[in-house]
């Protein structure tokens, strides 16, 4: 399933050329995916009350082009791979005109409240998370 979230750039978000700054980029995908779990119904504190942990363990980020304060930006959210323990998101920021500013491959994994890499529990893997494309 891909999923879109929506944002509309602030001030704080820019640097001093009015760019918004690369590692805000950062906040704006985490914010995407979490828009995406709860479309999918991932019950996210289902989990941690379960006593896991989703992290994030790598971000593979091209920057394209520059957003600015008011830009409405559309972040696409898909997921590309999925296994036991991990799982891959592909992440796209987008201007309202079709203009990417942002590509990213984001990778996620299960761990326990111990940090020991873990399956997510069968009752929390929702449909939603398995990729809905085959990607080679």
């Amino acid at each position: 399933m891909k999923h879109t979230a929506t944002l509309t750039v602030r001030s704080y978000e820019c640097d001093s050329y009015n760019h918004v700054n690369n590692a805000v980029y950062l906040n704006y995908l985490e914010y995407a995916r979490m828009e995406f779990l709860r479309a999918v119904n991932f019950d996210y504190e289902g989990v941690i009350e379960a006593g896991y942990y989703l992290y994030v363990t790598h971000v593979d980020i091209y920057y394209k082009a520059s957003a600015i304060l008011g830009d409405e930006l559309f972040i696409e959210v898909e997921p590309i791979k999925t296994k036991s323990i991990s799982g891959t998101f592909s992440q796209i920021v987008k201007k309202s005109d079709g203009t990417i500013c942002a590509q990213a491959e984001v990778t996620w994994a299960c761990v326990t409240k111990e940090g020991r890499p873990a399956p997510i529990p069968k009752e929390f893997m929702v449909e939603g998370l398995m990729p809905t494309r085959r990607t080679e």
